[in-house]
């Protein structure tokens, strides 16, 4: 359960994300969706119940634990792929890799094949305001994956998309994240068809 300002969420909520497969939230709005992505991706804690990873119970853990473990766990890819304006896109998918403490060296050359992977490589060198809207996503996506987490979070990443720029970024986060645990909180139907599960709230 969840506790905020908007009254109670999640109560008796029980949920198993599985491994390898992308799991869609849904549900109107105020129903919880990017709540419950930042409970399981520890940017928030629940009022009771557990976030359990690899079994263990990590969602109440102290916040310097928290932060090194969504630092090399866990990735997120928002609506707004929040891409600095004033850096390249190369350094904005090598920050997340520094910052976990990964040597340039390799993180350079993840970074490097994650672009060129989903198919961004040659706007490398490129600032945010010289691409376009699903590029930008895809390069979102590119940072997301740099630490090789093992769980990839979601929230309404086609949001801001045109059908066919949503249709290159979904089949970019199935293509790159294959075999992490991907979960979207989205309300768009070209997603959830695609999802191998629902998550209704």
């Amino acid at each position: 359960m969840y506790r905020g300002r908007s009254g109670e969420l999640f109560d008796g909520l029980t949920h198993h994300f599985t491994p390898g497969e992308m799991t869609a939230i849904t549900g109107g709005s105020g129903r919880g969706k990017s709540t419950l992505l930042y409970i399981v991706g520890l940017l928030l804690a629940p009022t009771s119940g557990a976030v359990r990873l690899d079994g263990a119970d990590v969602g109440r853990l102290p916040d310097a634990a928290r932060s090194a473990l969504r630092a090399h766990s866990i990735g997120f890819v928002f609506q707004d792929a929040s891409l600095d304006p004033t850096r390249t896109i190369l350094d904005s998918v090598l920050e997340p890799a520094l910052y976990a403490g990964r040597a340039r060296k390799s993180a350079l050359e993840r970074a490097r094949d994650l672009l060129d992977q989903l198919g961004v490589g040659e706007r490398a060198d490129h600032r945010p305001g010289e691409i376009s809207g699903g590029q930008a996503q895809r390069v979102a996506v590119a940072r997301a994956l740099v630490n090789e987490p093992g769980v990839l979070l979601a929230d309404e990443p086609t949001g801001n998309l045109d059908r066919e720029n949503a249709a290159t970024v979904l089949d970019a986060l199935r293509t790159a994240a294959k075999g992490v645990t991907t979960v979207i909180a989205t309300h768009d139907p070209f997603v959830v068809d695609h999802a191998d599960h629902v998550l209704a709230l």
